[in-house]
Order: structure tokens, then sequence, then C-alpha cells
């Protein structure tokens, strides 16, 4: 997509000054790949994270996030989980329903589970039809390269925008041995021939998890769909991280994981004068109990 076919045009018939994806609220319309894709024209950068209930949705969608994905990492974020790989489609349906009640703004992306699309591309589709239909979800994603194109070419013709998922990919952490670098030698020009072969079949955006900083540059100029990286360096397009993890929540968290806040402290000292003032008697107090 050019910048110009990007620009909104005014009912005056004169073209405006597009909207930023972060942090922009004057549409009054949810973001759409169509302003992603203008976004990439323009070379602007953008932030995603991931979302799993309403009222945490609706703090990053005042915040300006422009794309929340409700990730299968809710196998372990949510569920308890030692990996991505037990969640289910029905796991993550009411999640993905929570996350686009709780916005107005952001698109929201949702996860198909390990399982659910790489049969075939019907069973892609059946999986991605129950997210836009019970959820309200604007696209979904789904993880591997040439050989998920036809699962992306089925969604894309089916009307469904697809966000694909290169490197280290965490539904195929038995195959790979391990949460590892992926990318490293020949295995840099599988993954840049996965990439071209996923835009080609339809993909709006294209994730790239634990690569090298000087693979994810190449594949960015490569392509004209964005890059979102997480443990891909500062060249890709945009940006994700799992919520949690960014908030400090998290116990464990990978080397490309920067922690913006300390939630798991704040909630810890919350809880525990919350339990002191129960036991002294100090709660409730007359400003709080009915008369």
């Amino acid at each position: 997509m050019s910048h110009d076919s990007a620009l909104p045009v005014a009912a005056t018939g004169q073209r405006t000054t597009p909207e930023p994806l972060y942090g922009g609220t004057g549409t009054g319309r949810r973001v759409t790949v169509r302003d992603i894709a203008a976004a990439k024209a323009r070379g602007e950068k953008w932030p995603m994270l991931t979302a799993y209930d309403a009222l945490t949705a609706g703090i990053f969608d005042r915040a300006g996030i422009p794309v929340l994905l409700v990730g299968d990492s809710a196998a372990m974020v949510v569920y308890g989980h030692g990996t991505t790989i037990p969640v289910t489609v029905d796991d993550l349906i009411p999640l993905t329903a929570a996350v686009v009640r709780g916005t107005s703004r952001a698109l929201v992306v949702a996860d198909l589970p390990f399982g659910s699309y790489q049969a075939s591309p019907g069973a892609a589709l059946t999986a991605a039809v129950r997210f836009l239909k019970e959820t309200g979800a604007h696209a979904v994603k789904l993880e591997g390269g040439q050989r998920v194109a036809h699962q992306v070419e089925e969604l894309v013709a089916a009307g469904i925008p697809v966000m694909a998922h290169l490197g280290l990919t965490p539904q195929s952490v038995n195959a790979f041995g391990g949460y590892r670098v992926q990318g490293r030698g020949e295995d840099g020009e599988r993954l840049l021939h996965d990439a071209k072969a996923l835009q080609t079949a339809g993909a709006f955006a294209v994730v790239l998890e634990c690569v090298p900083t000087a693979l994810a540059a190449r594949v960015t100029e490569a392509l004209t769909i964005p890059t979102i990286g997480i443990g891909a360096g500062p060249s890709c397009d945009a940006q994700v991280l799992v919520w949690q993890d960014m908030a400090g929540l998290s116990p464990r968290t990978a080397r490309f994981v920067k922690k913006y806040a300390d939630l798991a402290s704040i909630l810890g000292q919350a809880a525990t004068a919350f339990a002191e003032d129960v036991i002294s008697g100090a709660f409730p107090d007359e400003d709080h109990s009915y008369r």
C-alpha cells in the first residue's frame, strides 16, 4: 500500500494528516489492518501488548496501545501451565471476548492455539471463524512458515486478517529442544524465505521472536508488511511483550524483556497491608461501613 492511498480523505475532499497508530484517539473507530499497513509505509513504529481480561485491556486501550494480542501465552500466565501447548480454543474464547468488550480502539488479535490449525486449511478456518463470531476478534495469529501458507491463504480468502509468527514459535518448543534463538546461519535464509511466503499468502504482519538482530533487520527491509519483534532487536516495525513480563508480574522472564514496573512487589505490599488491617481491626473502619 502506498503512503498516499492510506491517507484518509476529509468530507471536503482534502487529504488529512493520518492519525498515528500509538496514542491516536480522534477517529472514533477501531484500528484496522489498513492503518497498520499505512504505518509501515510511513516508517512509524508502534507497540503491541498481550491482554487476557477486560480491565487490563481497557487500561492498555486508553493508553493508546493500537494492537492487543490475546496470546496462547495465557496457558502460562493465566492457567499456570509450563508451555503454551495445553491451552485450547475453548480456553481462549472467553478471554478474547473479554478483551474485545473491554476495548474500543485497539485491534484485537486472537492466537490460534496448538492443534487448532496445523491439520489443514479447513481446520484453521473452523477455529478462526469461532474466534471472529464468538468473541468479536478482528484478526487471528498462527505460527509457522511455508508449511502454513495454505492455511493463511484460506483464512485471507475468507476475509479473516492473519498475523504470522516466525523464529522461536513456542508451540514448537518440543521440536526445537527448548527456548532457543532461531535463524542463525543457513536457518536465517529459510526464515527470510518463510517470511516472504507468508506475505505472498496474505498475512498482514509477521511476529519475529528470538531471532538475531541483523536477520530481523533484513526481513523488515525485505517485506512490505510490518514485522513485530519480540527478542528480535530494534529494527522491527513494532515491538510486543507479554504484559505480565513487561509489568514485572512474572517471576522469570527472558533476556529480551524489559520490566517497566514492579507489580509483583506492589500487589504483595497491598495484600500484606490489607491482611494487617484485618487482623488489627483497622479495616473495615467507619468510612468503609454502612450506617
